[in-house]
């Protein structure tokens, strides 16, 4: 059974948090509350559950009773129409969830940021600038978003700033974190784009925003261009035919200087997000380039290469049915200025029957992503329909399907 005491007092006292009283800039002031149908949606229907019903009546007396809050009740009847914070109490509401629920008050959350910055401040140039932001925020009053990732990124930017040995990323992330992806998957890209923004260099059109930290001598792991198809390479004036090579090569990116042309003898050239879809994919009338997720910068300077050399041919991407696969896509059509067309990554897709049982529901981190491109000519439709029958799909077993029928 919910406890509906814990509940209500957290959306109080959460909304009066995030309010301009709290923050003492409100112009007009307004008493904090909630329905009843923030607690329980089908508080006021006639088939809501009488017994969650009478829950929240006997909550909401009990914390009348302790001085927490007042409530409202319709007409005649004992059915709450309002219920209202008393807002000198929030303290000490706060105080009564920490001992009882183990909620976290806002005096806690402000010490640790302010503990936050006095571990970090003083010790990197980027670093002392997202500490002077934080303590903006404090003097407001409010408690900044994501404070505990931020410690995250402070971590980052305290090591790099310092940095004077010749690392791989993998490496830097070890020594920052004790974990090799962890960089890379929780905190690079904000770390970069708070460097760039201290040192004035935002990113060019055709630039990642990662290639920042060449400048603290941390570089990419070593990393493979992987390719299959009727392609012919000259690498030193040598010629390298790959359309007797079933499964293609993989080569490191630093033979890349030495290559002098690229000629696709394929119609289509695609690639493709995923090793398993790539492994699969099999067309004579196409080539296939396996890109892994967003483009690191030596495959965008490769598919630049391919795309000078070999301008009549049509370009595709095959990626995964989600937010992130079309974000995917849109990274690389900007980065490279290739017009890659999309394969396979439409709704037609998500309504076969064959996948029916591999579609996935959507997060709700999926949900926001995918709203902010609801509207755009190119993916609107599609992301329409996903939104709508919350529904994702992973490319492997469009992959699968398509090489096994």
């Amino acid at each position: 059974m919910i406890d509906y005491k814990e509940k209500m007092l957290r959306l109080l006292v959460e909304k009066y948090r995030k309010s301009k009283k709290d923050s003492k800039t409100n112009v007009i002031c307004r008493r904090t509350g909630i329905s009843p149908s923030e607690l329980y949606k089908k508080y006021s229907k006639n088939d809501g559950d009488m017994d969650q019903i009478e829950n929240i009546n006997q909550a909401a007396a009990q914390c009348a009773e302790d001085g927490f809050l007042t409530f409202e009740e319709n007409g005649f009847s004992n059915e709450i129409a309002r219920i209202y914070l008393n807002d000198e109490k929030v303290d000490e509401i706060e105080t009564y969830l920490e001992s009882a629920y183990g909620y976290e008050p806002k005096r806690t959350k402000r010490q640790y940021v302010e503990q936050m910055i006095a571990r970090y401040s003083g010790i990197s140039p980027a670093a002392d600038r997202e500490c002077e932001r934080l303590k903006r925020i404090l003097a407001e009053n409010k408690i900044p978003n994501n404070y505990q990732q931020t410690e995250e990124i402070l971590k980052a930017l305290t090591f790099i700033e310092r940095n004077k040995r010749q690392l791989y990323v993998r490496e830097a992330s070890m020594m920052i974190y004790g974990s090799s992806k962890y960089l890379e998957e929780n905190t690079l890209e904000r770390v970069c784009r708070l460097l760039r923004a201290y040192k004035k260099r935002p990113c060019k059109e055709d630039e990642l925003v990662n290639e920042i930290l060449q400048d603290y001598s941390i570089i990419p792991e070593r990393q493979k261009i992987c390719l299959k198809g009727d392609i012919t390479l000259k690498i030193g004036g040598r010629l390298l035919e790959l359309g007797s090579l079933g499964d293609g090569i993989e080569f490191f990116t630093e033979d890349l200087e030495a290559l002098e042309q690229v000629s696709v003898h394929t119609v289509k050239f695609m690639t493709v997000e995923n090793k398993t879809s790539y492994y699969r994919c099999r067309d004579q009338a196409v080539s296939f380039f396996y890109l892994g997720g967003y483009a690191t910068r030596f495959q965008r300077d490769f598919l630049k290469k391919v795309y000078h050399d070999n301008p009549a041919i049509q370009y595709l991407h095959f990626g995964d049915l989600d937010a992130g696969g079309f974000y995917i896509h849109e990274n690389l059509c900007r980065i490279t200025g290739i017009p890659f067309g999309l394969y396979r990554m439409s709704e037609a897709e998500l309504k076969k029957k064959e996948f029916s049982t591999c579609c996935q529901p959507l997060t709700d981190r999926d949900r926001k992503r995918l709203n902010s491109l609801a509207d755009t000519k190119l993916y609107g439709q599609t992301v329409r329909y996903m939104l709508d029958h919350n529904v994702k799909l992973e490319q492997e077993i469009i992959s699968y399907w398509e090489e096994s029928y």
